[in-house]
Parts: structure tokens; sequence; C-alpha cells
């Protein structure tokens, strides 16, 4: 899943014209705290019959709307899912529920509101310049912070410490002026995010109690008294979190909700989460056209994915992420891209001939429970082989029961022979083929459009018939490296 969604999108209106605070004033602008103007954006989301959180596939009946809930009760909220479900996503795409432009008092490390002033640095400006004080505009995008928690994050990493130079300057120790803010207090009204929770050391937890329910900060001994204004989320793997010692008690219960994630249920989702996050589109480079997976290969690709993760030989606590699947189609889709180059096809178009490609290069995303002989990546390979081979063979009975494929079979009763590979283009393989009877029928069960038809999508289809006749028994085959014979 893409991890920049939601927060890389840029200004979609100018900001508003207010540029001192007796402009904003006179505009009739309100202080509110952030939970309450993502509450009002999330209802008001909720009323017009848009997403709440778009691009959030297969959580639409399940996370979201104990997202919505945990948002509208305005609680910090923990995500507990196995890697790659989404999680950090989720996290991002909430700022699109914050306002597109908020007023800030011009050079403030907290993003202050212009009128309501938390610093004494603020209070200062104001009682100097009064209503000139003057005023900017901060963006949602740059309204939220986040750390990957390590066991070397340090409270000054995330709260702050004493700026040795201040002090240097003349300032007395207890001086709030003294200090150099960390994340959490930059992160002032937007949403701050970390991931992997459980993995902050204990006394490093402890620094945020006062931020999750006080709402204030303590430095080096002495109180800073800051009532922050945030939505804090937080991110971590089930099994760590649960387990007593990674996680102090006392930071669990001031999480307001607890929402688990999960991977797709349904195969539909995992298949459309796919082609929402591939990166395929810029395979083909300068000159060279996109490359194209068919529906057929992109199921594959998904109902391996969902195999693997059901396998009793793969640690279920690691889980499969969905990168596993969304690197396996981008994989086959560069198979294809260097196929075209090498053989001179006009147009990339994935074939079966191209899954194995996906074994080797997504070994090390896969977790598996029993290691440790010295047969281990002999064995994997071998499981994840036939978990490939067993996705394509249900793929094929799913989309091809019950069409008559005996006119292609036929073409093989005097011994002939089909020479397929890596890099055997499209039109060599169908000459070797001639008259395919009832190919129209099979390109429309493989869902290729009519004015599509290419020679490249009915060389991906054929070849996708030739693999289920051979994995449902009704046709010899021999594989010997990238070369692939169909036939006696």
């Amino acid at each position: 899943m893409t991890d920049t969604a939601g927060v890389s999108a840029g200004p979609t209106t100018p900001a508003p014209a207010a540029t001192t605070v007796g402009e904003l004033r006179a505009s009739g602008a309100v202080a509110r705290p952030v939970k309450a103007e993502i509450r009002a954006n999330l209802l008001a989301r909720l009323g017009r019959g848009e997403p709440s959180l778009p691009g959030m596939v297969g959580f639409e009946d399940t996370v979201v709307p104990e997202v919505e809930r945990a948002l509208i009760a305005g609680h910090d909220l923990v995500l507990l899912g196995e890697r790659g479900q989404g999680k950090t996503r989720l996290i991002r795409t909430l700022v699109g529920l914050l306002d597109e432009w908020t007023p800030v008092l011009t050079g403030s490390e907290l993003n202050e509101h212009p009128l309501a002033p938390i610093s004494v640095w603020a209070h200062r400006q104001l009682a100097e310049h009064g209503d000139a004080t003057p005023v900017g505009w901060l963006h949602r995008t740059e309204r939220f912070g986040e750390k990957l928690a390590t066991p070397d994050t340090s409270v000054g990493d995330l709260i702050g410490d004493v700026d040795p130079i201040k002090v240097a300057e003349g300032r007395t120790l207890g001086d709030p002026e003294t200090v150099h803010y960390g994340l959490v207090p930059r992160s002032n009204r937007g949403i701050f995010s970390v991931n992997e929770l459980p993995d902050l050391a204990e006394r490093i937890q402890v620094a945020l109690l006062n931020v999750l329910e006080e709402r204030d900060i303590q430095i080096r001994g002495y109180r800073v008294r800051l009532p922050l204004d945030l939505l804090l989320v937080a991110s971590a793997n089930p099994e760590d979190y649960t387990n007593r010692g990674r996680i102090i008690t006392p930071l669990k219960d001031r999480f307001g909700a607890e929402v688990r994630t999960h991977y797709p249920i349904e195969l539909a989702d995992e298949i459309r989460l796919l082609h929402q996050e591939a990166q395929t589109s810029a395979l083909g480079g300068d000159g060279h056209s996109a490359p194209l997976v068919p529906e057929h290969l992109a199921e594959i690709i998904a109902r391996f994915t969902r195999l693997v993760r059901e396998s009793t030989h793969v640690d279920q606590r690691s889980g499969v992420s969905a990168r596993f699947a969304i690197a396996g189609l981008e994989t086959v889709a560069a198979s294809a891209v260097r196929r075209a180059a090498i053989a001179g096809e006009t147009r990339p178009v994935a074939r079966v001939v191209d899954l194995p490609s996906i074994v080797p290069a997504s070994r090390g995303k896969v977790e598996f429970s029993d290691s440790g002989s010295d047969n281990d990546d002999d064995r994997e390979l071998e499981i994840l082989d036939h978990l490939l081979r067993q996705a394509t063979a249900q793929t094929f009975r799913a989309r091809c029961a019950g069409l008559d494929l005996t006119g292609l079979q036929e073409h093989f009763t005097g011994g002939e022979t089909v020479e397929s590979g890596e890099l055997v283009s499209a039109p060599a393989l169908l000459g070797q083929l001639g008259t395919i009877p009832r190919l129209a029928e099979l390109l429309g069960r493989l869902g290729v459009p009519e004015g599509d038809q290419s020679a490249e999508q009915a060389a991906a289809a054929v070849e996708f018939a030739l693999e289920g006749l051979y994995l449902t028994r009704r046709l010899a085959k021999d594989t010997d490296g990238g070369r692939t014979v169909y036939g006696a």
C-alpha cells in the first residue's frame, strides 16, 4: 500500500487572504481543537455519501467503521495488525480529514493558532504587535508527524530537550524558551503517528503518558505547561502489543480505541488492491508501451498470496504482507517488458510463463515456521512453486469452467508440441498453433475487451489455457529452465 497516500496530495484551493491577527479575527475565524475539526469534516463526508478514508481497500465494512467511531468520539487510537495490512496507509489517510488550510502564528515552532496561543513566545508576540501580528497558513499535508519506533529513540526525539546554546545565551534553565522541541510538540494542531509502538523502550513510553492524558510535556525535571492539541495514533503488531513487558499497561489504558486490521477478506478486494497499488505504468520506459498484466494473471497472484498466508509452513505470527502480492505483480510486468525488448513485441503483455519469476524474487518476504535445516532454501522454493501452481489451477477452474477446449487439445493428438518460454514472442507462440478454435470465447472468459484482442493478448490467453490443461492432467508439459514445451 502506497505509504504516502493522504499526505502527498498538494493544495487544491489557494490559502485564505488574512495575513494578520486583526484580519483573521475580522474574517470570523475561530480556534477549534483538532479532534473537533476532524469530527466535523468526517461527519460532512459521511453526510455527502463520500468515503471517509478513500483508498482503503477491503476495510469498508470492518476497520473503517471502527475508525470512524473512534474519531467521532475524539479518541486517540492504536491500530493492531500484522505487517503489510495497511496500518501506515490508513494513518496517513487521516490527514485528509483535516481542514485544507489552518492559520498559524508566523514563526511559531508549535503551529500555534493566532487566536489561541500556548507558548511564552506567542504571548509575547501578541503583546508586542497586537492585531498586526503576522499570520501564515499551514496546509494539512504539513500537519502530520510520524516516528518509526526503534530501541534507540530518545525522549529528546519525541518530546524535546534543553538547548544548551540557548542556555549559553544567558537564559535560565527553567525558561521554557530554552527547550528544543521534539516531534510531538512540533505536530501540535495536527496528527502524530508512532509506528511499531512496542519497539519503544519502556522509559520512552512513559514520556507519552502525559501527552495522551494531561496533554502537557515534562523536560529535564521541570514542567513546561503546553496544552498540546493533537490526535495521537499508533500502530503495533498484535503479538507485541499484548505481550506484557513490550508495552506498559498505563500507556495502553490511555488510548481511547483499539482497532484490529486484517488482510483483504474477499479475493476481489485482493485483486482490487493489486491494481491500485502496483506501480507498473512506468515500467515501459521511454519510447516503450507500459506493460499489461491481464486480469487472470492478477487473479493468480492474488490467489497465490492468499495460499501462502494460509500455508502451515508459513509463520502465521509474521503474516504475509500485501507488498508480497504487489511486488509479485510488478515482477511479472517487468518480465513481460524484458521479453518485449528482446523479442521485439509491440506491446508487453504478461503471460503464464512470467509467473515463475515471482518465486525467487518474493522468497525474502515470507517467514517460514520450521526453518533451520541445510536444505531450507530448496524446500522453501518447492513450497512456493507448489502454491503458485495451485493458484493457477484454481484460477483456471474459476475462469474456464465449462469452456470447451477440445479443439485446442486436438492440436496435440498427432504428437505435436508447442514451445513457449520467457523469451518466446507472442507471434512465435501463436504461429505454432495456427487457427485456434473458440479463441474469442476464451478471451471473453478472461475479460479481454473485443477492441483489445491483440496478438499479445491472444498469446497470454492461449498459454493460460495450455497451462490449465496441463494442471488438470489433460496435456503433457516439460520444463527446462526458461523453456517450456506443451504436448507429447
